[in-house]
């Protein structure tokens, strides 16, 4: 008996799903495909638990170890398939793709989705592409976005408007659509990780405040790090507005390539200026206007914070809130947490939590908005060093700072920089920076966090790093009563 030979099966490929044209996104285009989150962080949890909510098969890759992911994935819908460790191939079956901001762009597998015609969307824009019909007010740039964002909120609660604050400041979109009804108001600080997969996103008004080098490591190049920031208003058209600083020469720059209805404001007046400073008052004076009306802004420390302010009242503005409404919000308005906070006086030192200040530019804004109250300073520098180093500081340093404490992985640089204009002391962490400055402080002087570094060598965030500080000038400045 002739045995008959066994054939091998032929391994059936898996066919992909075919590309999507990448068109905006829209629930109605996209329903019943695929969705892959990237990225399992805060934005990356809403926008998974929404696009399931919403009937969307969703898939979460993060890189991270299983581990470290455990407990946040107890919170997706049971729904929900996700893998950690890496971005596997899997990614590929699928439809379309939300990226999490922190997620570089050049990541492996977003280069193969890219071949493969996957269109890549920010977390931002597939949320609002769930919301009704709102206002959306948006506001970037490299210094100022939490502050501004802030008191435009300000300004339109006190206009009687419906208003929520949301994006990178704190509360994501895609967590609050559901609480968005129709004629709201959503305020949006927007970074450049969350714009630069924005290419749809369009809002009603806008803001780019101003534009100097930062995140380099992230984008990759300085040009790359400006594009970013144009997807602001790169969807504008005439119906909508957007606000430029004419003092700012990166931003003021972009004004040619904007099809939005521009507006500026700058310190002194110019003729195309619809907001600027005079007797430490901001004189607005809208498009069509003949009058000029006179603000007073809000009574926190920094000359930055007047550009702020006027590009808070701007925004708010053309969108139909009265003068008198921004100029009550402004008289209420306190500064931000761990934006030039001031903590008071803790033991011996006025205390102040700049840990927002995560570049250079940051810091020399600080220090020159702190006027002769705030005697000698004590200031708490390092972290996570951005490109760059520190010597742009010294001429700052020299005339207002009594001591510099070098903490994190940009110590050494920190010492080597600011040789020879002030004591340097290198304390590693900061609660050593701490308590080192409460042993040195004197009656009269401040205690000023204003890194000008990022924060992950040692804390999560600069939230986390900023409300450490709080707690340790509370731990040694007890002692010191």
């Amino acid at each position: 008996m002739v045995k008959k030979k066994k054939t091998k099966k032929k391994a059936v490929r898996k066919k992909r799903p075919r590309p999507l044209l990448a068109h905006a996104f829209t629930p109605k285009a996209y329903k019943g495909r695929k969705a892959v989150v990237l990225g399992l962080g805060k934005s990356g949890l809403a926008a998974a638990k929404l696009l399931a909510r919403k009937g969307f098969r969703v898939f979460v890759s993060d890189s991270r170890p299983r581990r470290e992911l455990r407990d946040i994935a107890k919170k997706l819908p049971a729904s929900v398939r996700w893998e950690a460790g890496g971005h596997s191939d899997k990614i590929l079956d699928h439809h379309f793709i939300v990226k999490s901001p922190g997620i570089p762009h050049h990541t492996p597998i977003l280069a193969k989705a890219r071949e493969a015609g996957m269109p890549v969307f920010s977390e931002v824009e597939v949320a609002l592409a769930f919301a009704p019909k709102i206002k959306v007010i948006a506001v970037t740039g490299t210094n100022g976005k939490t502050t501004t964002a802030t008191m435009t909120a300000a300004a339109f609660k006190s206009g009687r408007k419906k208003v929520h604050l949301l994006g990178n400041i704190g509360e994501t979109v895609s967590g609050s659509v559901s609480k968005l009804r129709k004629g709201d108001t959503v305020i949006l600080e927007v970074s450049s990780y969350q714009l630069e997969d924005s290419r749809y996103f369009k809002p009603d008004a806008a803001a780019i405040l101003n534009i100097t080098s930062d995140h380099l490591d992230h984008h990759g190049s300085m040009q790359a790090y400006v594009e970013a920031k144009t997807r602001i208003f790169r969807r504008q058209d005439h119906d909508n507005f957007c606000i430029f600083n004419t003092d700012d020469p990166l931003s003021f720059g972009l004004t040619r390539e904007c099809r939005a209805r521009k507006i500026f404001f700058s310190r002194t007046p110019t003729n195309r200026s619809a907001a600027w400073l005079e007797k430490k008052k901001i004189c607005l004076r809208m498009h069509g206007e003949k009058k000029t009306h006179k603000i007073a802004p809000p009574k926190i420390p920094g000359a930055h914070n007047l550009d702020n302010a006027m590009a808070a009242a701007l925004l708010a503005a053309c969108q139909g809130v009265k003068p008198a409404a921004i100029a009550k919000a402004f008289k209420n308005f306190k500064s931000v947490e761990h934006r030039l906070e001031d903590i008071g006086k803790v033991g011996n030192l006025l205390c102040l939590n700049d840990s927002k200040a995560t570049n250079v530019d940051s810091t020399i804004a600080a220090l020159r908005s702190l006027d002769d109250r705030a005697g000698k300073i004590l200031l708490v520098l390092g972290g996570v060093q951005k490109p760059g180093g520190f010597k742009a500081l010294r001429p700052h340093i020299e005339t207002r700072v009594k001591a510099v404490f070098a903490i994190g992985n940009a110590a050494p640089k920190i010492e080597e920089d600011l040789q020879g204009v002030t004591h340097v002391f290198p304390c590693g962490t900061l609660e050593q920076a701490v308590q080192v400055a409460y042993q040195i402080g004197q009656k009269g002087e401040s205690l000023v966090l204003s890194p000008a570094c990022a924060s992950f060598d040692q804390f999560e965030s600069f939230g986390h790093r900023g409300r450490a500080f709080k707690d340790l000038v509370k731990k040694f400045g007890r002692k010191k009563r």
